[in-house]
């Protein structure tokens, strides 16, 4: 075997494993202990996971800037949330740049070397979750500039003809709670309308549109919406100027994972995960008890997505597969055993794309309680499908209401 044989087979040997090796470093892979991390409660450790890979400016950032912002936001540091949705928000609006290499390295290697650019539903999402710190922490002026920027996006995917799956109703729908917040009427009834074309199906929407056409003057509209939910009776302190309102955005369980497709190693799957706790209660020190209320299936939105990508990705891989195999005989026309190895080491890196924002809840709820000026003690708690305790909970909560005031609460469950 000639000197300058033994360099090239021992390059294309290195060359496999190494590849071999790099393989088994998927995203799953690298944030799964930082979720797992999240369920104990150990905040710290998921965020010291998380931090670093947000932090490098690669094709990925977007995706690990979502997952840290996510966990931020999980551990209370709200703030600190909204710096890295901030950043996220910036880098997901950036005209793309593919260079050539991350372009061909796609084809040759993995799907996972092209830039993350997130979805549609995703993207809109940032400024929810922005606006939901910003209401978390009172400040009512920086949730309406994020209901704005949801207007815009929204405005943008409309006259992009995206689907109404990727347009995001809970969106569309916060930002009409926090217009009504405002008292801002009839930009409250747009959003809530848009919302409801989006998905009718949002279980609060009716007494929504009711309320809030109402409220606007639309004196009209409120008759046509009276019509068509004729079973929705109206609760007089939708209108009692004297009260205000205490609202829970609750997010439950986890979105769905991204697996390698049974029978198909280069494409992905969403699998949904498991949770025991299913809705939110609150109870009211000499208050009232309340359950949450389903505003967004954000597993069926991402199941949905998936599913409506699966031909362009397969149309991909496909053409990955061509590359590998003209790359290959191109290295086997001057030495067959060469060529080989080359093939097989180019097909075992290819892989699923298995990016996501995977910290994303499997639902959105929401719980609204009108409530007379005072100050009040609460607590959440967690209940089974069946309506039993399921040990997480959020406990000691204070909150002062004042008239015509409405005070928001975050809460996540994650088992």
């Amino acid at each position: 075997m000639n000197t300058d044989f033994s360099k090239r087979l021992t390059l294309v040997v290195g060359l496999f494993f190494s590849l071999a090796l790099s393989a088994c470093a998927t995203y799953q892979g690298k944030v799964q202990d930082a979720r797992s991390a999240l369920v104990r409660g150990d905040d710290e450790k998921a965020l010291k996971i998380l931090q670093p890979l947000a932090a490098k400016e690669d094709g990925d950032q977007l995706v690990y800037l979502l997952d840290y912002a996510t966990a931020l936001q999980i551990s209370g540091d709200y703030k600190d949330s909204n710096s890295a949705f901030l950043k996220a928000d910036r880098l997901s609006e950036l005209v793309d740049y593919q260079s050539v290499s991350r372009q061909t390295g796609s084809l040759l290697l993995n799907q996972e070397m092209v830039q993350y650019k997130g979805d549609t539903f995703e993207k809109i999402f940032i400024n929810a979750y922005l606006a939901m710190n910003y209401l978390e922490m009172g400040n009512l002026d920086d949730a309406l500039v994020e209901a704005r920027r949801i207007n815009e996006k929204y405005l943008k995917n409309r006259q992009d003809e995206k689907k109404s799956f990727e347009m995001n109703s809970f969106s569309k729908y916060l930002s009409a709670v926090i217009w009504e917040a405002s008292h801002s009427y009839d930009d409250a009834y747009i959003a809530y309308n848009e919302a409801y074309k989006i998905d009718p199906s949002i279980s609060l929407i009716g007494e929504d549109l009711i309320r809030s056409a109402k409220l606007a003057r639309r004196q009209d509209t409120y008759k046509d919406w009276k019509s068509k939910f004729p079973g929705i009776k109206e609760d007089p302190s939708w209108y009692d100027k004297s009260k205000g309102e205490l609202i829970v955005i609750y997010q439950q369980g986890w979105g769905p994972r991204k697996e390698p497709a049974p029978g198909s190693y280069r494409l992905p799957t969403l699998v949904p995960t498991s949770s025991q706790t299913k809705i939110a209660q609150i109870k009211i020190e000499n208050g009232p008890t309340a359950s949450s209320r389903l505003i967004y299936d954000v597993q069926t939105a991402a199941i949905q997505t998936l599913k409506d990508d699966m031909l362009a990705l397969a149309a991909k891989r496909a053409a990955g597969i061509a590359a590998k195999a003209v790359a290959a005989d191109q290295v086997r026309q001057k030495n067959p055993l060469l060529g080989d190895l080359t093939y097989i080491a180019l097909n075992l890196t290819d892989r699923a794309d298995l990016r996501q924002w995977s910290t994303l809840p499997q639902t959105i709820q929401m719980i609204r309680v009108p409530l007379a000026p005072g100050h009040y003690k609460f607590s959440l708690q967690g209940l089974s499908s069946g309506g039993s305790p399921t040990g997480e909970h959020l406990e000691g909560q204070e909150v002062d209401i004042k008239a015509g005031q409405k005070k928001f609460v975050v809460w996540r469950s994650l088992k």
